[in-house]
């Protein structure tokens, strides 16, 4: 199954890598030949794998938050959140790799009370400083047991697009698809200070599955 935000590039790859492998019968020499479809239909396999989406059963829990997307975490500190919050917070950035699911989901169930996109650079994302400067979104979502939560889509290196469905105003579900990030990115979270937080840096988590903090 793959998510709707790669139907098109999936649709031009095919063609494409259909393309190029017919034109390539007409190189005599195989060993060229022969490379150059084996190097097409492994970009192509990879663009598959990118936008895979796969189903999540999501346990509902209002005294959980959950994480947003697959990947490594790689920070958890407190830090002043600038934007909205203009306080301090636990911050937990979540990393994902070319090879990660790219789907975000929403941490918590509740209403959006702020939807913000902010563009910006392209700065490799597990880096610090790229959840201010990189391009990104940026959610909070009133939940009646931890109040207001945070996260925020972050562009990495190679993202080139973020899709943002969280709009405010609308009422979201645990687990549910809050948008999709192409190609390299983070997801911060930004969660009250007494909160418990769950995991450690250097965690590998699933998104809609493993639970980064408890009430």
């Amino acid at each position: 199954m793959f998510h709707k935000e790669g139907y098109k590039i999936i649709l031009a790859s095919f063609f494409l890598t259909t393309l190029i492998v017919i034109l390539t019968e007409q190189i005599t020499n195989s060993y060229l030949r022969n490379g150059i479809q084996i190097i097409i239909l492994i970009k192509f396999i990879l663009i598959l794998q990118f936008f895979r989406n796969p189903k999540r059963k999501t346990k509902i829990n209002k005294e959980n938050i959950i994480s947003s997307v697959d990947g490594k975490v790689v920070i958890i500190k407190k830090v002043f959140e600038k934007e909205y919050f203009k306080d301090e917070r636990i911050q937990v950035s979540v990393f994902m790799s070319p090879l990660n699911v790219h789907v975000t989901r929403h941490p918590i169930s509740g209403l959006v009370k702020f939807s913000k996109y902010h563009p910006g650079k392209y700065l490799v994302a597990w880096l610090p400083k790229s959840s201010e400067l990189n391009e990104r979104t940026t959610i909070v979502v009133n939940n009646e047991v931890f109040g207001d939560v945070m996260f925020r889509q972050i562009a990495g290196a190679l993202a080139r697009r973020i899709v943002n469905y969280s709009k405010e105003g609308l009422n979201v579900v645990q687990g549910t698809d809050a948008g999709f990030i192409k190609f390299g990115s983070r997801v911060d979270l930004f969660l009250p200070t007494d909160i418990k937080v769950n995991v450690q840096e250097g965690d590998k988590v699933k998104g809609g599955i493993d639970v980064i903090a408890t009430i």
